[in-house]
């Protein structure tokens, strides 16, 4: 293996098992509900199925991002086992935290001078920043060396398709990315939006369809359009989903009906609880490599 490690934050959206088989260390996001604050730690200071219960019962948490002295927290015991660092951090479209880990590697560099941290913004959030991550961590693990891998990560981040739909739009008219007027007509007409990551890595409203079943069909299409050699697509395909386990699960059935040459069943994470504060419950999102996002 390389002499570098791969750190991430909470909001790439993988398990426990991920971060623990790989060894990758990641930061923890916070957010706050009900008048006390919780570290984004995958479930394991609330439950998920806890989580969305109490959004559905009209919790609006509010999310807080990691600051630079997490950050240094994050990096010393890499740098402590003479490792560099590279860390991807959540897009910066979305979130400023990008920001506090430069702050913390520019104190560090004083601290370990003969160590090198590079920070790059992944343009992507929840499991497909989470794809990313693990790719690099797979050159790494393949001896790839830092520098290479972060050209590779740069070349092909925005490679990586981001696509959400929501049959629960509370969240996205409360965050302001649905007009409350819109939304409120969307939710008494059964709309579930399509939306993507753009290439600046913000979240975009692009079409809009009533139904669940026409969604889910149409978010498939989209990856048979964008997908790296359309349905022979032979790489990783992710979902993440917010309480809605079985509109998860018809999305994969039909992905892998689709592209018969997945490179393993499409693997299915929750969205966790800092992503999952502004979508809200019934959300599903699907991850894959394809063409540059237009």
């Amino acid at each position: 293996m390389s002499d570098f490690a791969v750190t991430c934050c909470s909001t790439a959206d993988m398990d426990r098992n991920f971060f623990e088989q790989r060894k990758i260390p990641f930061a923890c996001f916070h957010y706050r509900m009900d008048g006390k604050e919780y570290p984004d730690d995958l479930g394991k200071s609330m439950p998920m199925e806890e989580f969305y219960g109490r959004m559905a019962a009209g919790a609006q948490p509010t999310t807080a991002q990691v600051n630079a002295e997490e950050y240094k927290a994050l990096f010393r015991p890499v740098l402590e086992k003479g490792l560099d660092v590279l860390h991807l951090s959540l897009s910066g479209g979305i979130s400023g935290s990008i920001n506090s880990a430069l702050v913390a590697r520019e104190q560090l560099e004083e601290e370990f001078p003969d160590r090198k941290i590079l920070v790059v913004d992944s343009l992507g959030a929840s499991s497909g920043y989470g794809l990313l991550v693990e790719a690099a961590d797979t050159m790494r693990r393949q001896g790839a060396g830092l520098e290479e891998t972060v050209r590779w990560v740069e070349e092909n981040r925005l490679r990586i398709h981001h696509w959400f739909f929501s049959s629960d739009l509370t969240s996205f008219i409360r965050g302001g990315r649905i007009s409350k007027t819109a939304g409120l007509f969307g939710t008494a007409l059964g709309i579930c939006p399509l939306m993507n990551m753009d290439r600046e890595g913000k979240l975009v409203p692009r079409e809009k369809y009533r139904g669940k079943k026409k969604v889910i069909r149409e978010m498939v299409e989209k990856m048979k359009l964008h997908a790296q050699g359309g349905t022979d697509y032979s790489g990783k395909c992710f979902i993440s989903q917010s309480a809605c386990p079985e509109d998860a699960r018809a999305v994969a059935n039909l992905v892998e009906k689709e592209f018969p040459r997945l490179d393993g069943p499409v693997r299915i994470y929750s969205i966790g609880t800092v992503i999952g504060s502004h979508t809200g419950p019934g959300t599903v999102a699907l991850f894959f490599f394809g063409d540059e996002r237009a």
